[in-house]
């Protein structure tokens, strides 16, 4: 799956929503307190666990008169909740936000605050329980769910400080490492911030998947997620999982953990005119992240 790049228009309505919570608290340091936000804006938390449905049955009951939909089918919510693994969610007419509470820590974080961002954003309240009228499509989802998580990353990410950070520091996996501790936040959504929005003027991917020496790990799947920048969407086309995994297999170390290895790989833009990016390849034991980084042109025209 490819990111979502959002319109400037939706980036910044978000952005505008954000920065008032970050005022609200006084522009707080990093790592950011999600109980401060949630205190901010009046939200609960609670935990749910989805071999004990005993506490969403009881939601279930309290949100008959929430919506239509919901009052004519009370098991949606548990539907919901089985069919598509969720591992959060908010419920918007009680402002309380439900956490699997099987999920790490860290990874509760971002759920977390991936569900603050649906409560900052007017525009989904209707949407997440279920519109009546009309069925949500996929692309809608994708839409809805992009605009949660950026909503998410402005949060944990504080805003400009992460980019300042972040751009007074070189382009590589070092310094996402740096970054995650800097802000409390896990390796993979640090890695996944980095790449969207750090160096805006240089084109960038990170891909998640699985160690090619490895295939059946991270459920098989070669690239679970492509992450390019809006500087290398704008220069070059999208290249296929297989040219990706292809580069990555040409340099990766069978390694399970820590730092894989790293290598030039070269591929063309738009215009058939090939580039220079540097591929540095790291397994945090169930994932490899991958970082590639624009270097310079390449005076051979060879397409990767």
């Amino acid at each position: 799956m490819r990111n979502i790049i959002l319109s400037r228009g939706t980036a910044s309505d978000i952005e505008s929503q954000v920065n008032k919570v970050l005022r609200g608290l006084g522009n707080p340091e990093p790592p950011l307190r999600l109980q401060d936000v949630r205190d901010l804006l009046k939200l609960d938390r609670a935990y749910y666990s989805t071999t004990d449905d005993g506490f969403l049955r009881e939601k279930i009951s309290k949100l008959t008169i929430a919506g239509a939909q919901v009052l004519k089918r009370p098991g949606l919510l548990l539907e919901a909740v089985r069919k598509f693994d969720l591992r959060a969610l908010y419920l918007p007419d009680c402002r309380r936000i439900l956490l699997d509470r099987s999920q790490p820590d860290a990874k509760q974080r971002w759920n977390e605050a991936h569900e603050v961002g649906h409560s900052l954003l007017p525009w989904h309240a209707d949407l997440m329980l279920g519109d009546h009228e009309q069925t949500v499509t996929p692309s809608c989802h994708a839409q809805i769910e992009a605009e949660a998580n950026y909503a998410a990353g402005q949060l944990l990410f504080l805003q400009t400080r992460f980019l300042v950070a972040a751009n007074d520091s070189s382009p590589d996996l070092d310094t996402v490492r740096s970054l995650k501790a800097c802000f409390g936040n896990t390796f993979t959504t640090t890695f996944w911030r980095f790449v969207e929005s750090a160096h805006s003027n240089l084109p960038m991917i990170g891909l998640i998947g699985a160690n090619p020496n490895f295939p059946k790990r991270s459920g098989g799947e070669a690239v679970r997620y492509v992450i390019e920048s809006p500087a290398y969407r704008k220069m070059f086309e999208s290249l296929s999982v297989d040219h990706l995994q292809a580069g990555i297999a040409s340099y990766c170390r069978p390694s399970k953990a820590g730092p894989l290895g790293s290598a030039e790989i070269v591929f063309s833009d738009r215009n058939g005119e090939a580039h220079v990016f540097l591929f540095e390849s790291f397994s945090n034991t169930y994932d490899c992240l991958t970082l590639a980084v624009y270097q310079r042109p390449h005076r051979r025209v060879v397409g990767f």
